[in-house]
């Protein structure tokens, strides 16, 4: 199970524009959390696996043959000392093939996997799948849902905000001065001192004669 999942994962890249099964989104599978949590190492093993053999087959080509198989300059190179060189150059590569097939299971998953997918991460040391659960669980048995794909597609940018620049610090200071608060424009009309003092002697002088009248 563990391997049909894990080819499956890597059979979403390949080319299927004509294909009937063609993968809604390259480089991502929907399965059950626990299965997505368990397929992940598996996957992991064999990027790992074919990311360290690309090395071994660039390094070949110094010794591969530039005339077409079967003709005469071919059958001479592959009689010469050339041949054996490219081999063992060549060897380190083939058994990651081979270790990758038992894997995998799968002849066109192991092609697809060195040849588009291990490129992608020769800078990379690990972390070459994440898990995203999903929030709706899987109709007829409620089972938890998660999707497995491949990084550095799809990856989330962080960015900080720009800070807001002001045209002129001096302006902003005197657009604030010149907005007053309308409480503080109402004028205030002072008494005149002594024009109180007087109203205030007559008052008291008319009321001490009403009492003296009763």
């Amino acid at each position: 199970m563990l391997k049909n999942l894990a080819s499956s994962l890597f059979l979403t890249e390949r080319d299927a524009e004509f294909d009937d099964n063609q993968p809604k989104v390259k480089g991502r599978v929907i399965t059950t959390l626990p299965k997505a949590k368990e397929v992940r190492p598996l996957v992991e093993k064999c990027i790992t696996i074919a990311r360290r053999a690309l090395p071994h087959a660039e390094s070949a080509e110094q010794y591969a043959a530039d005339a077409e198989r079967g003709s005469d300059a071919w059958k001479g190179w592959r009689t010469s000392e050339k041949w054996r060189q490219w081999a063992d150059a060549r060897a380190p590569f083939i058994a990651a093939r081979r270790r990758a097939l038992q894997l995998l299971g799968d002849k066109q998953a192991v092609k697809i996997l060195f040849d588009e997918v291990a490129p992608r991460f020769l800078d990379r040391p690990g972390g070459y799948t994440r898990i995203l659960k999903l929030a709706t669980p899987r109709l007829g048995d409620a089972g938890a849902r998660a999707i497995i794909e491949f990084v550095g597609v799809r990856d989330r940018v962080v960015a900080k905000s720009e800070k807001p620049a002001f045209s002129d610090q001096d302006e902003v200071v005197e657009d604030v001065e010149k907005t007053t608060d309308p409480v503080a424009d109402e004028t205030v009309t002072e008494p005149d001192s002594e024009a109180d003092a007087t109203d205030a002697t007559a008052e008291a002088a008319t009321t001490e004669e009403k009492k003296s009248d009763e």
